[in-house]
């Protein structure tokens, strides 16, 4: 079992041009989205995170329903749903201004024990940034670390959400030696301030960082680097990639009985490039369809 920690909640898409195009709401939030991908890709997953009772809500539970992904550690409320309103540019990406203040997902409280027969635990975006949530995730993260579940953490910078960049930074840097395997975008990486083997030296495994149309590249802790290019698509747009790449980089160890640091360290070059092309498919799939539409099995075989 592979828990998917975070918030859920929905993206407002714009459905043309201008800044009073039509909004379709859509299901999303990074742990979201990670949790329905690898759902889809067959790996049995709990989502443990707060929802609300509203109609959006209970939306939200249904897509991870669908998507087989186990619901029984999602906590409810009264409070509304976070909404994300997206903007994508002519390349496809997408940015998004955040409506926060009272939802549900803030309200998270640590359960007092992980579902069981839990083998990793994904962490990540807005839930390690809203308080009282933040915290409580933290907490999430650092017990299933001391219990030794292999841990998985893609910050998501979301720079609108921080109002102390520093502060940020540094509480970034305390979670690390918690974390069993890093992944993030080269824009968060950049943000950050600091570099892979930095961040190696304080806990992970492993490091992946991905750069968009140029594929993805991990740094291990022997000093080396495993890299493979992006997969050339009709792009849409951008949103749920690099959660589709959380997922399938979690599937794909899974499948290798390899969700432990001892088993990412002993990864061989064909293994990690076999790892991050899937990954890589996985994206591009996501990439050439409208929001976050992770693939299902059936499409990467």
């Amino acid at each position: 079992m592979i828990v998917v920690a975070g918030e859920a909640l929905i993206d407002l898409v714009p459905q043309g041009a201008g800044a009073l195009a039509q909004l379709k709401p859509a299901l999303g939030g990074g742990p979201y989205n990670t949790a329905v991908a690898l759902g889809r890709l067959g790996s049995p997953t709990a989502f443990c995170s707060r929802t609300s009772y509203d109609a959006f809500g209970e939306a939200l539970l249904d897509g991870l329903r669908e998507a087989g992904v186990d619901v029984s550690a999602v906590q409810r409320g009264a409070e509304p749903t976070t909404l994300a309103v997206a903007t994508v540019d002519e390349n496809g990406s997408a940015m998004y201004s955040f409506y926060v203040d009272g939802t549900a997902d803030r309200l998270f409280t640590a359960p007092a024990r992980l579902p069981q027969g839990t083998r990793a635990v994904s962490f990540g975006t807005c839930s390690l940034v809203l308080e009282p949530g933040a915290s409580a995730y933290e907490e999430l993260m650092r017990s299933a670390a001391a219990q030794g579940v292999f841990t998985s953490l893609d910050p998501n910078i979301r720079a609108g959400l921080i109002p102390d960049p520093d502060a940020y930074r540094a509480r970034f840097k305390s979670w690390l030696p918690s974390v069993s395997l890093l992944k993030l975008s080269a824009e968060d990486a950049q943000w950050l301030g600091g570099t892979p083997r930095e961040w190696l030296a304080s806990g992970p495994a492993a490091v992946v960082i991905t750069h968009g149309s140029d594929g993805l590249t991990a740094f291990t802790r022997d000093g080396a680097e495993h890299s493979v290019p992006g997969v050339r698509v009709g792009v849409v747009d951008t949103i749920g990639a690099g959660d589709t790449v959380n997922a399938a980089l979690l599937h794909g160890l899974a499948a290798r009985d390899a969700l432990s640091p001892e088993a990412v360290a002993a990864l061989d070059a064909d293994g990690w490039t076999e790892l991050l092309g899937f990954a890589a498919r996985a994206a591009a799939i996501t990439c050439s369809r409208a929001g976050a539409e992770p693939p299902y099995a059936s499409e990467l075989t």
